[in-house]
Order: structure tokens, then sequence, then C-alpha cells
């Protein structure tokens, strides 16, 4: 009976969130309180106290996973801010790009540049740089919607091919089942589907379209904390391969030599300004992804997730690999990883490969299965859980034809 009233909690939430337009409330907002009442409910269920303790570890857990997210992506937007108000995203992207450029060759640009930027740093700030261009060009509603799309899942796609790109080709990774040089294969077939999607999309893209030229008026500081946030990126690859840190630290590390650099030079009031900033574009974002994890680790509580690798057992591991990705769409596919791999599924390399690939771009399917569209969704007004959902078909293509590229390659040099 519990389990059943947690599941439809659950199944609100989702709803909340598609009729977001209808309802005109907020999605964080009813997330969040799904979220919480969904915890409240099993504490008062639980019974004994030996319960409690076990419920409020789990509570505990799933709290330190949220507040590492907080952390990064807080440290993360602070950094992106900080250069967009400076104006050095836009300087960046007048260097990388042409002041005029055709609709159809932006947004191959784009998208490669999102694919190969995923592949280096994390998706969240993959995706606030990617759609920092966005802003530079002078693009009607529904071509910057189509863009944000084309972002997220390329930003999804790059991530599969390197460790440092996704979490869950790190935690595969990890566990022992591919190698490093295996993993790069998985490059080819991200980039042909992306291109796909690219090429989907500009067919009926007409014109051109120009950036806003911008003063050069940056000051040395500004170039510093630039290069500040690309070397933090840097070592949050190199420490966490060769030692094992947790990016949250590198990247806080980051954060506070920022701020050490910005405090010789910045008045106090110029930094409210930029602290003020993030608060108030960013905290939605945030409470939206409390409310989303909160709900994923009830259901990860209550057996929900368990029941899935059962069923994963059940087929064909080319099919269940196939269809978990599409899975990662509604759920977080960072818990759905490892419930599968707690499941110790007995695979062969090229299938662990098309695993890697369906976990870590199948959460394109909806705007809400990815980190990189959450925050899409949170900074591109016209994109919303019903817009996005015209474009699956050609998203589902794309998925589908980079899975069978995957087998197919993997099945090639890989097969035992």
């Amino acid at each position: 009976m519990l389990n059943t009233f947690l599941i439809i909690l659950a199944v609100l939430a989702l709803l909340s969130i598609i009729f977001e337009e209808v309802t005109h409330l907020n999605k964080a907002k009813t997330t969040l309180f799904f979220g919480c009442i969904s915890w409240v409910a099993l504490f008062m269920a639980a019974g004994d106290p030996d319960h409690e303790k076990i419920i409020a570890h789990q509570l505990n857990e799933n709290l330190l996973e949220i507040a590492t997210l907080w952390l990064f992506l807080m440290s993360t937007m602070t950094f992106v801010a900080y250069l967009n108000a400076k104006g050095m995203i836009q300087i960046m992207v007048q260097k990388l790009f042409p002041q005029k450029v055709s609709v159809r060759m932006l947004m191959i640009q784009v998208a490669l540049f999102a694919l190969v930027l995923s592949a280096f740093c994390d998706n969240v700030t993959a995706t606030l740089v990617s759609l920092g261009l966005l802003t530079t060009f002078k693009l009607d509603k529904q071509m910057r919607r189509r863009m944000a799309v084309l972002i997220i899942f390329a930003v999804n796609s790059g991530g599969v091919a390197l460790i440092t790109g996704d979490v869950t080709t790190l935690m595969i990774f990890l566990g022992g089942h591919v190698h490093m040089s295996e993993l790069l294969i998985l490059f080819i077939p991200s980039a042909l589907s992306v291109i796909l999607l690219a090429t989907l999309f500009s067919l009926k893209a007409e014109g051109v379209v120009s950036t806003t030229p911008i003063t050069h008026t940056y000051q040395t500081v500004d170039v510093l904390i630039a290069l500040v946030f690309f070397c933090t990126i840097l070592m949050t690859m190199l420490l966490n391969i060769l030692f094992g840190i947790p990016p949250v630290l590198t990247f806080l590390t980051g954060l506070s030599v920022m701020f050490l650099i910005g405090h010789t030079t910045r008045s106090d009031k110029e930094e409210v300004k930029i602290l003020e900033y993030i608060r108030q574009v960013e905290y939605d974002t945030l409470l939206f992804f409390l409310g989303i994890l909160l709900l994923v680790g009830m259901l990860k509580e209550i057996g929900t997730l368990d029941m899935l690798t059962e069923a994963y057992a059940m087929f064909n591991p080319n099919i269940s690999n196939f269809v978990a990705g599409m899975g990662s769409a509604l759920i977080d596919n960072v818990p759905l990883t490892a419930a599968l791999l707690k499941a110790e599924p007995v695979l062969s390399t090229p299938q662990w490969l098309g695993l890697t690939y369906s976990v870590g771009v199948g959460g394109s399917l909806l705007v809400i299965g990815s980190a990189a569209g959450i925050v899409a969704m949170s900074k591109v007004k016209e994109l919303t859980f019903v817009s996005y959902l015209k474009y699956v078909p050609a998203l589902f293509l794309c998925y589908s034809l980079g899975y069978c590229l995957t087998l197919f390659l993997a099945y090639q040099f890989f097969a035992q």
C-alpha cells in the first residue's frame, strides 16, 4: 500500500512537470514538494526505531549525493555567470565562429562544439557554455529552441567516450568492465548521430545569422579568471584519474582561487552582484535537481530500481541495454546504472559498450532525462517539457542509429 502511494507521488511529480504550462505551477516547487512528502511518508510508515534508523541512513546518503551535486553546480555556474557577465564567452565565440554564418552551418558548428566540449568537462558546464553561444546570435524563438535540443543531445553524446565526460561511463570503467581504448570507439557513433540530428534540424532552416559585435573591453583579471576556469576543468580530470579526488572538491578549490583573485581587484559591491545573479537565475534549477533526486532516492529505497534490474535480466542484453537507455530518460541514469552494476550481469565487451552508450545518451529522449536537459530548460524559456516532445522522433532515430553503430563497431573490434 505504501509503495503504491509513493509511486503515485512520483507519477504526480512527473505530471506536474509535463503540465507546468497549464497549471502555472513552477516545476521546481512541485517536484520538491512531492520529493519531501515521499520521504516523510517513509519515516511515518517505519513502525519501529530500527527501521527509522535505516531510512535515516538512506536519506543521509541521498542528501550527500544531492549536496555534492549542488556544490558542483554552484561552483560551475558561478564561473560561467562571471565569464558571461564580463563578455568573455561572447569574445570566445567571436574567435571560434565567424560573425556571419548560415543557420545550417551554425547548427553543425554548435553541435560539434558541444560534443567535443562535453567529452572533456561535465555535462552541466558544457551545456551552460554551449547555451551561452546561442545568446551571441540573433535567433528566433523556434530556432533557439531547436538549437537547445541539439545541444542537449550533443552534450550527452560527447560524454560517453571519455571517463571525464559522464559519470555513468566512469562507473562502468571503474567496475573494470571496459578499458580506456575500448571507450574511445564510442566517439564515432556519437559524432555521427549528432551530425545526423544537426542535418535533420537544418533541413528547413534558411537564412544567415550574425553575432552582435562587442567591444573588447575585458581586463587582465577577466582573462586570468577564464584561465583559472579552464585550468580547473583540466585539473578536475587529472586529479580524479590520478588520485581519485572528487570533481566537486577540485571545482570548489578553483572557485576559491577565483574569489581570491577577484577580491584583490574588484569592489565588494561587484562581488555581491555576481553572487546575487547566481542566486536569482539558478536557484530554480537547484531546487528542481533537489526534488528529482529525492524522488529517485525514494524509488531506490522502496525497491523499484531492483525490479528494473530483474526485468533487465529477462531479455537479450542488447535489447535490455537499448531499453535501459530509454528508461534513463525517466529515471536518473546514475542510480539506474548503479542498480544494473549491482546486479552484476554477465556481459561481453560489446554489450558493456552498448550499455555505456545507451545510459549516457538515452536521457536525451526527454528534457527531464538528463542534467543537460534540466539546465537547458531553466535557461531557454522557449524550451518546455511539452515543446520538447515534438523533437522526440528525430532524437529517437539518432539515438537508435548511434546504438546500432556502437554494437556494429564493438562486435567488429572487440568480439571474443
